[in-house]
């Protein structure tokens, strides 16, 4: 991968772990989505609560932690309900700029602690969607949650981890 800024803020992530994980997360999705990740940008802040619940009020109005937030360079949205969205653009530099991700590690390790799951799977997990949002996937209607949820699981079982979809864990944020 050409460029994965990672920004860590918050003493409890482990900056090996996270570098490694974050690397095959983003190659794993951008692989699967076609675009060759020598060619993309992607930024990640590694964060804790209230840093995250700082950003989540300020870009959404919502003054509470989350686990991901994604801020995509590009609008893309997908032309209907439950269909892709169009591919990005090359920047000046013929880069795709993709955009910044935010995590907390407070919420994610709640959310794997109340889940039974590896930190580092759920980890991933996030990783995957907060790129996928980067890309223009989103959640909010049924046709694009279940396209976006599938292509998450592809990604996930790709990368040896289970179906996140199977336990009771929500991905509140990454918008």
């Amino acid at each position: 991968m050409n460029t994965l800024d990672i920004l860590i803020e918050a003493e409890a992530w482990d900056e090996e772990m996270l570098t490694s994980l974050a690397t095959s997360a983003v190659k794993a999705t951008l692989f699967h989505m076609q675009l060759a990740a020598e060619e993309c940008e992607v930024t990640l802040l590694a964060c804790d609560d209230g840093r995250i619940t700082t950003l989540n009020a300020e870009f959404r109005d919502k003054p509470t932690a989350t686990n991901v937030l994604s801020w995509p360079t590009q609008p893309l949205a997908p032309p209907a309900e439950g269909q892709a969205p169009p591919p990005p653009e090359r920047g000046f530099d013929q880069m795709f700029e993709l955009g910044d991700i935010a995590l907390s590690y407070d919420t994610c390790a709640r959310e794997a602690g109340a889940a039974g799951k590896p930190f580092a799977d759920h980890l991933t997990h996030l990783i995957v969607h907060g790129t996928l949002h980067l890309l223009g996937y989103d959640h909010i209607t049924d046709g694009d949650a279940a396209l976006m949820e599938r292509i998450e699981v592809e990604i996930l079982g790709n990368l040896g981890l289970d179906d996140p979809y199977t336990a009771d864990i929500t991905i509140t944020g990454a918008s």
